[in-house]
């Protein structure tokens, strides 16, 4: 997964591009406000902010599942800045490679679930995974047990070399201020076609031994998203304890570095030269937190 730190940075500075002028309207293409970023990454990232972090303050209510009213959700005012139309969010909803949103009839104002309908106000949308906001994770998720024998063969989470020096000093991967940790069944780009649970510029892959979890910590659930991502609230401090590691190492082999871990037993260093080095894109600090700090805990998401 993608480290999930480096994505609360940007979601601060995406913010604040919001307040100074949003997206440029309806018709701006790559507006000034968004930084050169594509219309549709714009509408994705505001969508994601407030179906993940932001409904209760913006007085949204969602329902058990994470859903909202798809009309009031283009009321919001980020959202409606944009000029988002339901064609919009049929695309981001559709075309989105990463699956981040789900779109569904609502069934209290159209009763007979037609899917033809153009009318925001018959349709609730929500996000798949990512959240803050508190959510009853059966509701929304699929519970991975030993019993359903749905346990994926690969579960790996994505962080950066500037992080992990914190993630070992914090005893595993933390949850951080979101509902659970974040991890991918693959890397991106792989054939067993995986789209979303790990960025794809992550440094370090942390492999997580689900069964032995399972088996042994009673009180840590697991859960798969509708967009194929594995999740978990971790154990009773919001953590993936270090003995569940099963494999820790570089993406890249050309990095010159081996196995950090294996089953739980740590056995390699990060040299110091990358551990002092920023995330990819994200400048001499990796955003706030970039050598570790708070955020370095974290790990992943996408």
């Amino acid at each position: 997964m993608a480290d999930q730190h480096v994505e609360t940075a940007a979601a601060a500075v995406d913010d604040k591009t919001q307040r100074r002028g949003g997206g440029g309207g309806r018709r701006g293409g790559r507006g000034a406000g968004g930084g050169g970023q594509p219309r549709e990454v714009l509408v994705s990232k505001a969508l994601s902010k407030l179906l993940r972090h932001q409904a209760e303050n913006a007085g949204l209510k969602l329902d058990d599942g994470g859903y909202a009213p798809l009309d009031k959700v283009l009321a919001y005012g980020p959202i409606r800045s944009l000029q988002v139309t339901f064609s919009d969010i049929q695309a981001a909803v559709s075309t989105s490679d990463k699956q981040r949103f789900a779109l569904k009839a609502n069934e209290a104002t159209n009763p007979s679930l037609d899917e033809t309908s153009t009318e925001p106000s018959h349709w609730l949308i929500r996000a798949n995974q990512g959240h803050s906001i508190k959510l009853d994770s059966a509701a929304l998720l699929t519970p991975v047990t030993l019993e359903a024998g749905n346990v994926p063969e690969i579960v790996v989470h994505g962080t950066y070399f500037a992080f992990w020096r914190a993630i070992e000093e914090s005893g595993g991967l933390s949850r951080m201020g979101r509902n659970h940790v974040h991890f991918a069944t693959g890397l991106p780009g792989d054939e067993r076609g995986v789209v979303s649970g790990m960025r794809r510029d992550a440094e370090v892959l942390v492999y997580v031994d689900v069964e032995r979890a399972l088996r042994e910590e009673e009180e840590m659930r697991w859960w798969v998203s509708e967009n194929g991502v594995v999740l978990t609230e971790g154990d009773a401090e919001g953590r993936v304890p270090t003995r569940l590691f099963r494999e820790v190492r570089a993406r890249d082999e050309a990095a010159g570095v081996g196995v950090l871990w294996r089953d739980g037993e740590k056995v390699g260093e990060l040299p110091e030269g990358l551990r002092m080095r920023a995330p990819p894109g994200k400048g001499r600090g990796g955003g706030r937190g970039g050598r570790g700090g708070r955020g370095g805990q974290r790990g992943g998401r996408a």
